[in-house]
């Protein structure tokens, strides 16, 4: 039997840049071929600008599945963001594995680091900005093609062109989009009882276990 894997296509780095206004954003990251040095805080040599929502323990490190790009394509015609990896500004351009594939929990090996889901990507106006369209975040609120944070389990080095292995799966009943969707997409109104089970989990991100537990009252 395989082991569940994904292919990383690109592993990308950022620095704040100025993004609109008086607002920076490092979410234009840059492909490296270089091998890249993983710590608790994600990759060496990639920034943030607001550390209030972005950056810490359970945003370490952001990706993106590849397998969607073909998706957006087709409904961003002539869009140069989507020609190549970053368009959403992941740190991780991977294939073989969506938000629908991969659970709460999951590890993964990264080169010889070890990281594990968190959650899921809540999008911001920043998407929309970048893209220089108003419903590309409404569009990923609506799909769960939000693409995910990984905590660092062990520090390491990765490269890409390898791949990331799935390790071990905790909570197979708990994808990603079916968080997504419950305490993002307007999902917890019809399943109380999930977002209650999701406000006592401790592997999913501090920030959602406090939405779930508002959400569940």
């Amino acid at each position: 039997m395989t082991t569940p894997h994904m292919i990383i296509d690109a592993l990308l780095i950022g620095k704040p840049v100025p993004f609109r206004g008086e607002d920076y954003s490092a979410i234009a990251k840059q492909p490296t071929r270089d091998p890249v040095r993983i710590g608790w805080a994600g990759f060496e040599g990639d920034q943030v600008a607001d550390t209030v929502h972005h950056g810490g323990w359970d945003k370490a490190i952001h990706l993106y599945p590849q397998d969607h790009y073909g998706w957006w394509r087709d409904r961003k015609p002539g869009q140069p963001l989507l020609e190549a990896p970053g368009a959403f500004g992941e740190n991780i351009a991977s294939r073989g594995m969506t938000e629908a594939d991969i659970c709460l929990g999951d590890r993964f090996s990264l080169g010889s680091a070890v990281v594990e889901v968190s959650h899921g990507r809540q999008p911001c106006w920043k998407l929309d900005h970048r893209f220089a369209a108003r419903d590309v975040m409404a569009t990923i609120v609506k799909t769960a093609r939000s693409g995910l944070y990984f905590r660092v389990i062990r520090e390491g080095e990765a490269q890409a062109g390898t791949r990331m292995d799935l390790l071990d799966r905790p909570l197979a009943d708990w994808p990603i989009a079916r968080v997504f969707h419950l305490l993002i997409g307007g999902g917890h109104k019809a399943d109380p009882a999930a977002v209650r089970t999701l406000a006592d989990m401790p592997v999913l991100a501090e920030a959602w276990r406090d939405r779930a537990r508002k959400l569940a009252g």
